[in-house]
């Protein structure tokens, strides 16, 4: 009995042992590492492409959002129009009235999705172009500066391992 309660205390002890080992080569390799980070949300926002899809974005949907905008005032004044002749206005006029204002909301609240879901469909297609492109530069200067691995998400990054701002220059060019 005793032998065996000291033979599990040396098991235990070996692989304790083992396991600082183990913990002490994994930070001695992880220090010869070169780690960098890439802030996706900066190379959305500053990027001259990404800038460039959005300005493209913008031209494209300006017509739509602009009739969609226009649509919006027309129903405000109708309803605004219905709210104030409510009073004077007969029964069956004023039903009538309900009526159309009903169907031209359904109609704006239509269009209104459609735009939004076409938007963001386009929106998402210039995005992945932009982000193809980013991954294609992050991995030439991964290449060039030697980096053993390069994060695009992280809670916390060091600025030292920061290297968005050379993909972004080399986005520029």
């Amino acid at each position: 009995m005793i032998l065996k309660f000291i033979t599990k205390s040396l098991m235990s002890i070996q692989a304790a042992t083992l396991a600082v080992g183990m913990l002490s080569f994994a930070s001695v390799h992880a220090q010869e590492s070169k780690i960098a980070f890439v802030s996706t949300e900066r190379i959305f926002r500053e990027a001259v492409p990404a800038k460039a899809a959005q300005t493209k974005l913008e031209a494209e949907f300006a017509k739509r959002e602009k009739d969609i905008a226009d649509m919006a005032a027309r129903l405000k004044a109708q309803s605004d129009k219905l709210d104030k002749d409510a009073a004077v206005l007969s029964e069956s006029e004023r039903v009538k009235r309900q009526r159309d204002l009903a169907d031209i909301d359904k109609e704006f609240q239509r269009k209104q999705r459609e735009f939004r879901e076409d938007l963001n469909q386009r929106r998402n297609e210039e995005l992945s172009v932009v982000l193809e492109r980013t991954n294609k530069v992050i991995r030439q200067i991964a290449e060039a500066e030697k980096y053993d691995i390069v994060f695009q998400e992280a809670v916390y990054a060091s600025k030292r391992i920061d290297i968005t701002d050379k993909v972004l220059k080399e986005l520029a060019k």
